[in-house]
């Protein structure tokens, strides 16, 4: 199969029979094969009666549908598992992004050879509530991760199948994927400036609550992604730099009280600074030796992404 169409959606009846008999013409006409996989996050409209109605239809259509509304990463993660295209394309069901994108963007993974290919939505039609903090969140990602990528929160891209089938999403993380892909291995990203088209139907799931999830999420991502598989580094490097500075203040007020006869250090505010910096700093380098011993006998901890084998048997290679 040529490409996977996966369409997460919560209450979007009034657009996703015209999405898909959209992408069904688009397919057609490029002579792709394909699947579309709706994923209803626990819409309490007519939405997962549509999905079936229409895979009733078109055998190319799937559904699956949540007991309740577990949010967009979660859609995506069960979505991920269930592809099959080689190419999958991840887009939003209001009908703002435009499936005239998806030769494009398939032929870019395909052809150009890029492992993710994330749209930029360089004219929007969003309100300035909305705009303004994606600029400020996507200028932010950009510093932090290394990946030059303008519009990070863009529903419409492209991964190649293995990209999906290696990396979790979970949490807000669905925001990130490109930060999580390139942590995978999947450093080869690309970007397509794609059509941004105005809402027709309903209203906008956007929240104030992403203000607050967004950049801990973020940083929950640059954390695991650099320290997950050796925790000691950072826990044993500020435990180390914690109890040093506290036992360097510890020993100068052991010479003022020595060679100067200073009586009762213990009345000054750096005699308690340099102890709490010493329990500290002991504390952070014994939780960061834990942490490694739990994840040297963690049985999940060698899931390294292999993208190829070279003269080796099918029952030579690991699964």
């Amino acid at each position: 199969m040529d490409i996977t169409v996966l369409i997460p959606l919560l209450n979007e009846e009034e657009s996703i029979g015209e999405l898909a008999a959209w992408i069904s013409k688009v397919m057609d006409e490029h002579s792709l094969s394909y699947e579309i996989l709706f994923i209803d996050d626990g819409s309490t409209d007519k939405s997962w009666k549509l999905i079936q109605e229409m895979s009733a239809k078109n055998s190319n259509i799937k559904g699956i549908r949540f007991s309740r509304n577990y949010g967009k990463s979660a859609a995506l993660h069960i979505g991920f598992g269930k592809s099959n295209g080689d190419v999958v394309i991840t887009m939003d069901a209001d009908l703002q992004d435009s499936p005239d994108e998806i030769p494009e963007l398939y032929r870019m993974c395909m052809e150009d050879g890029y492992d993710l290919v994330s749209g930029w939505k360089k004219k929007r039609y969003d309100p300035i509530s909305k705009t303004i903090p994606t600029k400020f969140y996507n200028w932010t990602t950009r510093r932090m991760s290394g990946i030059k990528l303008h519009d990070f929160n863009c529903g419409l891209k492209a991964y190649k199948l293995d990209v999906v089938k290696n990396i979790e999403v979970y949490g807000e993380m669905h925001r990130y994927i490109p930060v999580i892909a390139k942590w995978a291995g999947f450093t080869n990203i690309g970007e397509k400036v794609v059509q941004h088209r105005k809402r027709q139907y309903g209203k906008s799931k956007f929240g104030i609550s992403r203000f607050i999830r967004g950049p801990l999420d973020l940083l929950t991502i640059m954390f695991v992604g650099k320290f997950s598989k050796r925790p000691m580094h950072f826990f044993g490097s500020l435990g180390t730099i914690l109890f040093i500075s506290g036992f360097a203040i510890a020993a100068y007020l052991a010479f003022e009280k020595i060679f100067r006869d200073i009586v009762r250090i213990t009345d000054r505010p750096l005699f308690y600074l340099g102890i709490l910096f010493m329990i500290i700093g002991s504390q952070l380098f014994i939780g960061g030796f834990l942490a490694e011993m739990i994840g040297r006998n963690n049985t999940e901890r060698n899931k390294y992404v292999i993208k190829g084998y070279s003269n080796l048997k099918e029952d030579e290679r690991d699964d």
